[in-house]
């Protein structure tokens, strides 16, 4: 990444124990956008194709064009793509902020450009 587009990471991780504190927003949003699939490429096909759906999702509501008919399809993938995840991670990490994406490309497609 280059410099300055994210505060420093490494800072954030906890290596012994395996997680992540201290994140801000536009952290969280970098880390979903980048860096969700290399940090887990490990992972078996079918379970890596879920995180990499949503990877992709936030990248492209997050791009600098925002097309009416990309916004439908998205809007219409994310139920999947939520449920796919859901088969892969507890129910415990699926509390109420968990549904908000599917939100996100209708308050998009609503807003209307903004900048």
């Amino acid at each position: 990444m280059s410099d300055g587009y994210s505060s420093n990471l490494a800072r954030c991780a906890n290596v012994d124990k395996g997680t992540m504190h201290g994140m801000k927003i536009h952290d969280c949003h970098v880390f979903m956008e980048c860096l969700l699939s290399i940090a887990f490429s490990s992972l078996l096909p079918h379970d890596l194709n879920s995180l990499i759906e949503i990877n992709h999702f936030f990248k492209d509501l997050c791009s600098t064009t925002l097309m009416e008919n990309d916004l439908s399809r998205m809007e219409q993938n994310i139920p999947l793509i939520l449920c796919k995840l859901e088969r892969i991670f507890p129910p415990g990490f699926f509390y109420s902020m968990e549904h908000l994406p599917i939100h996100l490309a209708y308050e998009a497609r609503l807003g209307g450009p903004v900048q």
